[in-house]
């Protein structure tokens, strides 16, 4: 809930995005999150919440469901950026509460994190390039 309040906030701050636009935007995001986090708990297939919640998402866009036009309205309302930023300060403040841990793990945990992020900005790059060069983007 907090999470959601916080990215609403700046969206409309950081984007000039209407904030009625911007707060349904959060809510159907959150609900469509905690319906697939229930999912994972009473569905007895060991199946990973964010299975659950990519499948319920995709499902509520199809153009073919009566829901899309309203959810693809509102959710496209909210930027990424400001989801990723909540993100990353939420688990700053994580890493930060537990300092100890972390400073255990060492700096073999420094190599291995600058190398994952690097390979994965890396691989989006590629993926986002090659996505492009197909679609005659660029």
């Amino acid at each position: 809930m907090v999470f959601s309040i916080i990215v609403t906030v700046g969206n409309v701050v950081g984007y000039n995005s209407p904030v009625v636009d911007s707060f349904i935007g959060m809510l159907i995001i959150s609900l469509i999150t905690l319906i697939g986090m229930a999912l994972e708990r009473f569905v007895p297939i060991d199946i990973p919440s964010i299975i659950y919640i990519s499948l319920i998402g995709i499902f509520v866009a199809l153009p073919i469901v009566p829901t899309s036009n309203f959810v693809m309205h509102y959710v496209s309302q909210i930027n990424l950026a400001t989801i990723c930023t909540a993100f990353l300060a939420y688990v700053g403040i994580a890493i930060g509460n537990d300092w100890g841990e972390f400073k255990k793990i060492g700096w073999k945990g420094i190599i291995v994190t600058i190398i994952v992020i690097s390979g994965t900005y890396l691989g989006s790059a590629i993926i986002a390039h090659l996505t492009l060069a197909v679609t005659g983007m660029i």
